[in-house]
Order: structure tokens, then C-alpha cells, then sequence
């Protein structure tokens, strides 16, 4: 079952309180604004029950960004985990996604992995 946006916001501000700042509906996505000024940006399909984005902008920072989704871009096809995929850095760094496949603990684990990055 899909998580609403208020309940992945909850888990945010509970779980991850040491990054997470604030967060808002921003149109059809959730934004966090993080510690750093990074942003993470949460999209989930309307119209498909599992399709979710989670995208972690950094690019006014160091010039990365992260993101894992399941867009089925064909692109990506080469990807053990197609169509989930991760975005390692970049646009076309793209690996099989190290993440869990349920849309809550795969955020959860997104968050884990920006936590780490941002501790160096």
C-alpha cells in the first residue's frame, strides 16, 4: 500500500530530526529542506499504486544530485533492479537501486544514505 505524503513527512521530522528541517507540499511532490540546504524532493503516482520518486538536490552545493525511482525510462534497462534504479551523482550515473522495494522503507533507507553522506 502506498504511503500518503503526510505520513512520509512524519517519519522525516521523527526519524530523521537530526537533517530534516521542515518540509511542504510543493504542487504534486513533498520538498524536506534539509540541515544543509539540500533539498529532498518525494514524488508518488497518482495514478500508479508502487511508482514513487525520491530525489535529493545538491547541485547548488557540490554539483550532485541522488535519486532512486521506478520510472521504467529504458534507458536504464541495464540496471539489475530495473525498473528501480539510483542516480548516484548524477543524471547518466546510474546503478541498480541499493534500496528496498517497498515505497516507506525505501524512503526510510534514502534518508540513511543522505544521513551518511551528509556526516562525510
Amino acid at each position: 500500500m502506498k504511503p500518503s505524503f503526510e505520513a512520509l513527512a512524519r517519519i522525516a521530522e521523527i526519524e530523521f530530526s537530526e537533517i530534516d528541517v521542515d518540509s511542504a507540499m510543493m504542487g504534486e511532490k513533498l520538498r524536506l529542506f534539509l540541515t544543509d540546504t539540500s533539498l529532498v524532493d518525494v514524488w508518488l503516482s497518482r495514478t500508479f499504486e508502487d511508482r514513487f520518486g525520491f530525489h535529493w538536490e545538491r547541485r547548488h552545493l557540490d554539483g550532485t544530485f541522488y535519486r532512486y525511482d521506478n520510472f521504467p525510462d529504458t534507458a536504464w534497462k541495464f540496471a539489475e533492479t530495473f525498473p528501480r534504479h539510483f542516480h548516484n551523482g548524477s543524471q547518466n550515473a546510474v546503478e541498480a537501486a541499493p534500496f528496498p522495494t517497498d515505497v516507506t522503507e525505501g524512503f526510510r533507507e534514502f534518508l540513511k544514505f543522505v544521513v551518511r553522506k551528509m556526516r562525510g
